[in-house]
């Protein structure tokens, strides 16, 4: 009697193990585990943000830096936020891995861009966007395992990833594409007409 017990004591323990083995799989395999919606990151001021803040709108992701060829993009991308505010959020990454050119303290970063440029769309601590130590957000922008198509990393700064109002990565563009080219603008213009974009 003791003996068959014992048997069913073990059996009902590997079965709990096994189910909950399998549900933590299918937990980290699942839709939920691999969305956007489920990453979270320092804003500029360390506040932690889940993305799914931002759930609904559409959403550009850009890599920053204030002392690089492109940084007058602070301007345009400033406009493209204020413009489709309705469908859309700006979220901006400062990022010191190409050539140094983001130097600066989180509180640097944000008195730069605003006081220069006005920036009122979201701002984020000073990341890395690629290599070792990548942040999570830019590990799925560029990871096709877990954004479902995309395997490339930022080649510059003001590269910039758009994502649809459901947390899907639609598009990836380099950073000579700029903020108002009909290449962004062409995703709001249905709603919005009070812009006319420019092509460069």
């Amino acid at each position: 009697m003791t003996q068959h017990f014992t048997k069913l004591i073990v059996i009902i323990t590997i079965i709990g193990i096994f189910t909950a083995f399998n549900l933590s799989y299918a937990e980290k395999t699942s839709d939920n585990y691999n969305s956007f919606y489920a990453l979270s990151a320092e804003n500029i001021n360390g506040e932690r943000i889940s993305m799914e803040t931002y759930k609904g709108k559409q959403v550009l992701v850009v890599n920053l830096a204030s002392k690089c060829g492109y940084t007058y993009q602070y301007e345009g991308l400033q406009t493209l936020y204020e413009t489709y505010s309705d469908s859309l959020v700006v979220l901006g990454f400062p990022s010191n891995d190409f050539l140094w050119q983001e130097p600066g303290t989180n509180v640097e970063i944000n008195e730069f861009c605003t006081t220069n440029y006005g920036v009122t769309f979201p701002m984020f601590s000073k990341i890395h966007v690629k290599g070792r130590k990548q942040h999570p957000v830019y590990e799925w922008l560029s990871d096709s395992k877990l954004n479902g198509w995309n395997d490339d990393s930022p080649s510059w700064n003001f590269n910039k990833y758009l994502l649809d109002e459901n947390g899907n990565l639609v598009e990836w563009f380099s950073a000579d594409v700029e903020p108002l080219d009909t290449l962004i603008t062409r995703h709001f213009l249905l709603g919005t007409t009070n812009l006319i974009p420019h092509t460069n």
